[in-house]
């Protein structure tokens, strides 16, 4: 009996990676999960599209995207700035059926808003048009998307310059019944979050946008927007 418990406490002592009497301090802490992988799947995608700069979860029933994640180089943000803005175009990756269309927001007292935003990737002719795709879009309310979304979208390159790089995850949250646009019938969200991450610097910011009609952007400011990262979801 003795021997069998001596043999036991010999092994316990080895799986926590010490032989030494007094107890050791196992690490029994979950590996952190990549924010990215929780939105941008299989389950949660109908196809994932890669523009080579950025990533879109594509959703079919709601010709729109459901998340869009990049990295923004610190180095890259505002390098070249090209002022010229290429034309939108239908994502040649999806089947026609499942694209949006620039004559599905003419008119729909909608803006045509980026995710993957352009004055991000006006670095190069390549990256800047690849955030023209229309599976890049989403509609916005012209209030939220000229006078609010701008505003984090240049604190997220303010970020990138500060630490080198920050990670993005931009998040679409929509009803069950959401409202639809066009001859396409676009989904119109409810809003959407904006995610900023740097796990080497321990780093993480995250905002919410309402996506509402007769919004009054006079006194909105980035803080107001401001959400604890737990909240996000779609």
């Amino acid at each position: 009996m003795t021997k069998t418990l001596i043999f036991a406490t010999t092994l316990f002592f080895i799986g926590c990676g010490s032989t030494q009497v007094a107890p050791p301090k196992c690490n029994n802490s979950t590996p952190k999960i990549d924010i990215k992988s929780k939105f941008i799947n299989s389950s949660n995608c109908d196809t994932i599209i890669d523009k080579e700069f950025f990533e879109i979860c594509y959703s079919y029933n709601y010709k729109a995207a459901k998340s869009v994640a990049y990295t923004l180089d610190g180095d890259l943000v505002n390098e070249t700035n090209i002022k010229e803005r290429p034309f939108f175009y239908e994502e040649e990756e999806l089947d026609p059926s499942q694209r949006a269309k620039y004559s599905d927001y003419t008119n729909s007292g909608y803006d045509r808003g980026h995710l993957a935003p352009d004055a991000a990737f006006d670095w190069s002719k390549e990256s800047l048009e690849a955030t023209y795709s229309l599976a890049n879009i989403i509609p916005q309310v012209p209030e939220v998307n000229q006078d609010m979304w701008v505003k984090v979208e240049k604190y997220a390159r303010d970020k990138a310059v500060e630490l080198g790089s920050v990670n993005i995850l931009n998040i679409v949250k929509y009803s069950s019944k959401p409202k639809r646009i066009g001859e396409g019938k676009i989904a119109v969200s409810k809003g959407f979050y904006k995610v900023l991450y740097n796990e080497d610097k321990s780093y993480e910011e995250c905002y919410y946008y309402a996506n509402e009609e007769n919004t009054n952007s006079s006194s909105d400011t980035l803080a107001s927007h401001k959400v604890n990262c737990s909240r996000v979801s779609y």
